[in-house]
């Protein structure tokens, strides 16, 4: 391979990556998930960094006491948040590597099980 060849082709990898890069960042601006307690007093709404983005209390919401309607808010803004992250890991896996360091750290920075890091 010639100079030219593998400078072509070095361009050709760095269109492909920001091609990649390009679709992740679109992905990851739509990423937030909506989840819903169990008895449907609490739905919530966040992002992957588990930022709150919309908060409903049904009707059901007022036979709860405080500390009952406070604990659902948390375990119900906790679902959405692993959601969230789930969709954010799967959003930038084909741009970072499925296997790859960088991923296993981000992983450990969302909680995509629904639990805090």
């Amino acid at each position: 391979m010639d100079a030219e060849q593998w400078l072509a082709a070095y361009r050709e990898r760095l269109t492909e990556i920001g091609a990649r890069a390009a679709r992740a960042r679109e992905e990851l601006a739509g990423v937030e998930a909506t989840a819903s307690s169990r008895d449907g007093a609490v739905t919530v709404t966040v992002n992957p960094a588990g930022a709150l983005r919309r908060l409903v209390l049904s009707e059901r919401s007022e036979a709860l006491t405080r500390t009952q309607l406070a604990a659902a808010v948390l375990a119900t803004a906790a679902q959405a948040q692993g959601a969230a992250a789930r969709q954010a890991t799967a959003a930038v896996a084909p741009l970072i590597g499925e296997d790859s360091e960088t991923m296993r750290l981000l992983r450990t920075h969302l909680p995509v099980d629904g639990s805090a890091p």
